[in-house]
């Protein structure tokens, strides 16, 4: 079964993300001195007295408010609550009972599920006491002061969260493979990790900027499990300021490093912009797989030869990632999307594939055989020795060459592309490595492809 859920509610720079952090022993959330900066649902894993668990850290509630993204932040918390098996409503020590944290205290006494005080920003442990005794009023039993700078009484509020938990929950042992979601802003990423999911997981809105942490979802799909990574719009540096979008745009970046495999999702109304050719140069030179999800295709006008002329064209201004699976679909329609996981699992399978030597050095002396490695002005000729892969995630192989520097450009492409025509390596980059090697140091046992 799933780890329990514990959801983390409060009105907005209470301390929530903070305290977030402080539970997970990290600092992914973003914490920033400005209301509203959490906005999504996002998940953790913490662990606590033997026990693990998933921390969801929720945008700051208000109720007597319409504007802009607070109907829909308030919308998260509420579906936070509904799966979770207990809530903490943090309260500020500091600025001390408010109104508002009272509607949130009338309003969680109302829900089914237990619910624990945290009153946050208790610095001083004498005066965390006195701090902390103004919120009797809520009525939500005992208020645990604390600070989730410091971690001064997290320890007591973690103890008393433990009694409310389910028995131990069994830990699947399954592979889990980790997809990033990654663009420019407004391309469809949060409406995609919806239809994903099948329910509204992240904020939808037309408004740049809307997603800020990136949001861990965990889902499955024909018996795997998918973590789903949604980030922030990543926009040109010079468009950014210091604050909040400056550390939702680190997420992302961090987002694709820690990911299998990378969905780079492109405005098919936009086209390659020369943003989107950046991203795709950082999701290479992090070595992840990759799928080119062309999203909005509902948007386009079509005729029977419309997508072959669109694919040729974006293929054009991305020649660069030519091994990258491309398909074309529309989040808001859910046009194509379950087929998308099919092209995930491939590009995981291939990024972790090894392959053996003498498999790598039949394919080299074939290639060889049929386009000799260049001579130089002096009548040296390039010499390839063997290959081997010595590493996966990406699969990086090794040529064993006499000269480096009588290999140019064109010959690397074209060995690659005999590799990769032989071999697949689909929705994966592929490193290889030319290293010299005298020839009395080859290995007779791979010693074949000298001859060739």
């Amino acid at each position: 079964m799933a780890l329990p859920i514990v959801a983390i509610i409060g009105r907005p720079n209470v301390g929530k993300s903070t305290l977030a952090n402080r539970f997970a022993g990290d600092n992914q959330a973003i914490v920033f001195d400005e209301p509203g900066i959490t906005r999504d649902r996002t998940y953790r894993n913490a662990f606590w007295g033997g026990r693990d668990f998933l921390i969801v850290d929720t945008g700051g509630l208000v109720f007597d408010d319409e504007t802009e993204f607070l109907p829909l932040i308030r919308q998260q918390a509420e579906l936070a609550l509904e799966e979770a098996v207990a809530a903490v409503l943090v309260v500020d020590g500091k600025a001390g009972l408010t109104a508002a944290d009272e509607e949130i205290a009338n309003w969680l006494r109302r829900q089914s599920k237990p619910v624990l005080l945290a009153v946050n920003k208790c610095e001083s442990l004498e005066l965390g006491l006195s701090q902390a005794a103004e919120f009797w009023e809520l009525g939500l039993g005992t208020p645990y002061p604390v600070s989730s700078i410091h971690g001064n009484g997290t320890g007591d509020l973690l103890e008393e969260l433990m009694t409310h938990l389910p028995p131990e929950a069994e830990i699947l042992d399954d592979p889990e493979i980790n997809v990033a979601i990654i663009g420019r802003p407004n391309v469809g990423k949060s409406s995609l990790l919806n239809a994903f999911v099948g329910e509204t997981r992240a904020i939808v809105s037309p408004i740049s900027g809307t997603t800020r942490d990136a949001i861990d979802t965990r889902v499955e799909f024909e018996g795997v499990r998918y973590r789903l990574i949604d980030t922030a719009g990543i926009r040109r540096k010079k468009s950014i300021d210091y604050g909040p979008e400056f550390f939702s745009i680190n997420r992302a970046f961090k987002a694709i490093r820690r990911s299998d495999v990378v969905l780079m999702v492109i405005d098919a109304e936009d086209g390659v912009t020369e943003q989107d050719q950046k991203l795709a140069d950082r999701v290479i030179s992090e070595g992840r797989a990759c799928v080119i999800v062309v999203n909005k295709w509902d948007a386009i006008e079509k005729d029977s030869d419309t997508i072959y002329l669109f694919e040729r064209n974006l293929r054009s201004k991305l020649y660069f990632m030519d091994w990258a699976s491309m398909i074309f679909v529309s989040a808001l329609t859910g046009q194509r999307v379950p087929k998308i996981f099919e092209l995930i699992h491939q590009g995981w399978e291939q990024h972790r594939r090894r392959v053996t030597t003498s498999t790598i050095n039949e394919i080299l002396e074939e290639a060889v055989r049929w386009h000799s490695p260049p001579t130089s002005r002096q009548g040296k000729q390039g010499r390839i020795y063997y290959g081997t892969q010595v590493s996966a995630q990406p699969p990086a192989i090794a040529l064993f060459v006499n000269d480096p520097k009588r290999f140019k450009d064109n010959y690397r492409r074209y060995i690659e592309g005999q590799i990769r025509s032989n071999l697949g390596f689909e929705g994966t980059p592929v490193r290889l490595f030319w290293r010299g090697k005298r020839p009395r140091d080859v290995e007779p046992s791979l010693n074949r492809a000298t001859r060739v």
